[in-house]
């Protein structure tokens, strides 16, 4: 017969190796860059978009040679752009309150899923040309170019068209 004291440590030892196993399988069955959430539905697959506001940055690049502008938004409109316009100057301004609102809708928008690069199975098409990628926690990636003849994904447009009309970030090359 076991003493007290040495049931409560098997006890608690089983419990934490329990734990342990279980978290153990829920990080491990996240591989690095996969775009399951943790609630197990991939992303495009009839995944719910997040609720509350959320956060947008845009990466630019003019062609291959040039440096890469950014342009991050915060949930509550505060933004800050390095070099996004193309010129070296780096700056921080905020968004309208109906700005936030309109960008805040088109970000919580279920649409989204279908427009990322995965699901469209984008491949850049054009030299030279202004390469436009939206990044959108968790795990949302849009690209477009500006190039003759190609179209933007509907809210993913209205969302570049949106942060490139209200700071110096640019819309075309």
């Amino acid at each position: 017969m076991l003493r007290p004291s040495w049931s409560r440590v098997i006890v608690f030892s089983a419990g934490f190796l329990l734990a342990v196993a279980l978290t153990g399988c829920s990080v491990f069955d996240r591989a690095e860059g996969s775009t399951t959430p943790p609630g197990g539905t991939p992303a495009g697959e009839g995944a719910s978009a997040p609720t509350g506001p959320r956060r947008v940055s845009l990466v630019q690049k003019l062609g291959a040679d040039s440096p890469v502008r950014s342009l991050d938004v915060e949930p509550n409109g505060r933004w800050a752009c390095r070099d996004c316009a193309g010129d070296g100057v780096n700056s921080t301004g905020e968004l309208a309150p109906d700005q936030v609102q309109r960008l805040q809708q088109m970000l919580a928008d279920p649409g989204l899923a279908k427009e990322t690069d995965e699901a469209r199975q984008y491949k850049l098409a054009c030299i030279d040309a202004l390469t436009s990628t939206l990044l959108i926690p968790p795990g949302l990636t849009i690209t477009s170019q500006d190039c003759p003849g190609e179209e933007r994904p509907p809210v993913g447009g209205e969302i570049l068209l949106l942060l490139t009309q209200a700071t110096p970030a640019e819309v075309r090359g």
